[in-house]
């Protein structure tokens, strides 16, 4: 049954809200957790990149919550391969920016880009329309798609860089994606066998990524062989108690916990606010989940926007889990940033815009009409065959 227009536009301003409360604690904790045990101008330029990074994700999100449904289906493969070109252009010595070892940012001046989360959004985006084309008019894929090509192409650009943590990530979201999208079950037990022995074999050929496992499981044996990381997050968290030690009153941020203000803000909120802090924010995610189900469970199951919309919204809302996970210590430590709340442009950019690509698919049904197959459409799917 389809929900009245009134309440539906209730639950999108809702939704919305629960977008901008997260912004604005993201935005709050920034400026706390930029604080070093120093202070000087320098500690403001944390706050004003964030600034500056925030307009350009409301502007962009906004452009994409007013986009035509449409439009995502069409630009789904361009964006892609656009992303597959970017991730590849990273590799290149002299053209991709090297940080720690790591090769993840193309940079241009004082702005740079980080390719690998925009295949966060593209990837998801490309799975669908690969999907929704084998669909037959009853709805069920009536020719099962390849759609591993472009995981497995995806992924090893990505474990170049190395980015282990993200490669995972995009592998955990795209088979929900596809589980969404009702991809052939037995593909999903085939594909399981050839994934989990290849990273499990990847896991094993570095061996700074088997001391982060072996540090992991030493925490819950005896905390002082835990790995640093893990130590000050959770001694952290123990500082906050149940109410915190008082906003931007926090000492851990003071270079004793690392990666302060992106991976591990949600220790500063531990810290400054709490217990009660970190259930606020926990209690919003939940929040924006439900509501976010409430406008998507409108749409019409068989169809690209369902899975779209449905994949974007989960993968947010778990990104923002396994955050949580790794800095209480129940998941290896990874670079996973805190959606909305943690400082970096490329991540708080692209989070936006899988927000506003989700209120553009959520639109009214009797609005919402995929466009017919043109030409272009055409000429991809007999390159594809």
């Amino acid at each position: 049954m389809t929900p009245p227009p009134l309440l539906m536009q209730l639950t999108r301003d809702a939704f919305v809200a629960t977008v901008l409360m997260l912004l604005g604690v993201g935005l709050l904790m920034v400026l706390s957790a930029s604080i070093t045990s120093r202070p000087s101008t320098s500690d403001q330029v944390y706050l004003s990149r964030h600034l500056v990074f925030l307009t350009v994700a409301i502007v962009v999100g906004v452009t994409a919550a007013l986009s035509p449904p449409g439009f995502w289906r069409r630009i789904a493969p361009w964006a892609f391969l656009a992303t597959l070109v970017l991730l590849a252009a990273v590799l290149i010595p002299g053209v991709g920016t090297e940080v720690n070892g790591a090769r993840r940012w193309l940079r241009y001046g004082p702005a740079s880009l980080q390719p690998s989360e925009i295949a966060k959004v593209s990837l998801p985006l490309f799975l669908c329309w690969v999907i929704d084309r084998r669909r037959g008019k009853n709805g069920q894929i009536e020719v099962a798609a390849p759609p591993l090509i472009p995981i497995a192409l995806t992924v090893f650009l990505v474990l170049q860089e190395p980015d282990l943590g993200t490669s995972l990530f995009l592998c955990l979201t795209s088979m929900i994606c596809l589980f969404i999208a009702e991809w052939p079950l037995w593909q999903f037990v085939l594909a399981g066998g050839f994934a989990v022995p290849f990273a499990a074999g990847v896991v094993a050929l570095k061996p700074y990524q088997m001391e982060r496992i072996n540090g992991f499981f030493a925490a819950w044996r005896e905390f002082e062989e835990a790995p640093y990381q893990i130590q000050q997050s959770l001694t952290t968290l123990g500082v906050g108690g149940g109410t915190g030690v008082g906003l931007g009153r926090g000492a851990q941020k003071l270079s004793f916990l690392p990666e302060a203000n992106t991976d591990f803000v949600f220790a500063v909120i531990g810290e400054e606010l709490g217990v009660l802090g970190t259930l606020g924010l926990i209690s919003l995610w939940v929040a924006f989940f439900l509501l976010g189900l409430r406008l998507i469970t409108r749409l019409p199951r068989h169809t690209f926007a369902f899975a779209a919309a449905t994949t974007l919204l989960t993968q947010l809302v778990l990104q923002a889990a396994i955050n949580a996970c790794v800095v209480t210590a129940l998941l290896p430590p990874k670079g996973i940033p805190h959606p909305l709340v943690s400082y970096g442009g490329s991540s708080l950019v692209m989070s936006v815009l899988a927000i506003g690509i989700i209120l553009s698919l959520a639109r009214d049904t009797s609005e919402f009409a995929l466009p017919p197959r043109n030409k272009v459409d055409e000429t991809l799917e007999s390159r594809t065959t």
